[in-house]
């Protein structure tokens, strides 16, 4: 009977304390949800206000919606409407990027998973090595290769330089071999499949989740890439969103009192509006792409 009892009173202990840690995890996250909220909604409902109101007003407070009309209509005739310019420049930069790292990082991933080439193991390390290597590090040796081979403001240099992807060539591996079976590669080859159909009949089919996370990634590191292109790409034609945002916080007087007017009032809530145009693609991809992120993050974490 006093085992009986001291095994209830364990069992309770143990269920309170599980509690008591599944509040505090739970509490943590909320937390941590709303500070990651909070400064989006402000981005949000910044221009809807009138520049003094941003500073004078709660910073969570509505403005009206003829302030978004204002600020987007002063954004769209800054410097002869260049703001179109830099959104398409953001979108077809982005999207070659995805295209070619989304192909080369799953080939790649594909032939050290599955092939038998020389040096299979070297080229593996190799990838583990450039994926530490810190991106400012290799900025000047990026500056003075495309400078030498006369790429310089030219969106193909960010486009080749961009597309080199060793995160997404080991994500690649590591789904290849985890997830797909030898022995299916291996019978593939007995019917006669070289490497290429391999891929293409095989583990491409296999394989969309990864894609998806592959392409994910992609999108969320050079959507707002900031720093290379702005090495690479000096002339403003060749902007991105991210480069055009910095262009204005410097050449208005909203932020920068020094440059004096502007023929056009670009003030905080235009800023704020830029913003929002660069981080809504996010949010929407994101949105779209959840569950298929879920799954290629989840895909080869299960062998049967």
């Amino acid at each position: 009977m006093l085992k009986n009892l001291e095994l209830m009173s364990r069992k309770t202990k143990l269920r309170q304390e599980s509690r008591f840690w599944t509040y505090m995890v739970n509490g943590w996250l909320i937390f941590f949800a709303i500070v990651s909220i909070i400064p989006m909604i402000w981005l949000l409902l910044a221009p809807s206000k009138e520049d003094a109101d941003i500073t004078n007003r709660h910073p969570l407070a509505f403005g009206s919606f003829g302030n978004y009309v204002k600020a987007w209509n002063n954004l769209q005739f800054f410097d002869n409407g260049v703001m179109f310019t830099w959104v398409v420049n953001s979108l077809w930069y982005t999207a070659s990027i995805v295209v070619l790292a989304t192909v080369t990082a799953s080939m790649a991933g594909f032939v050290l998973s599955a092939s038998n080439i020389r040096f299979k193991r070297s080229f593996l390390i190799s990838t583990l090595i450039t994926m530490l290597v810190p991106p400012m590090a290799l900025v000047v040796p990026i500056f003075v290769l495309m400078d030498a081979i006369s790429l310089m403001d030219r969106p193909i240099a960010v486009i080749l330089v961009s597309s080199l992807y060793p995160f997404g060539v080991f994500l690649s591996y590591i789904y290849y071999t985890t997830t797909i079976p030898k022995e299916l590669y291996e019978s593939a080859r007995l019917d006669g499949c070289n490497d290429f159909r391999l891929f293409t009949k095989i583990a491409l089919p296999l394989s969309w989740p990864l894609i998806s996370l592959l392409a994910f990634f992609a999108f969320i590191g050079n959507w707002a890439n900031y720093f290379l292109p702005y090495i690479l790409l000096p002339s403003s034609e060749n902007f991105t969103l991210p480069i055009g945002l910095g262009f204005l916080f410097y050449s208005t007087p909203a932020i920068n009192p020094g440059v004096g007017a502007t023929s056009v009032p670009i003030y905080k809530p235009e800023i704020a509006l830029a913003g929002v145009l660069i981080a809504v693609p996010i949010m929407i991809v994101f949105l779209i792409s959840q569950k298929r992120l879920v799954r290629g993050m989840l895909a080869g974490s299960i062998k049967e």
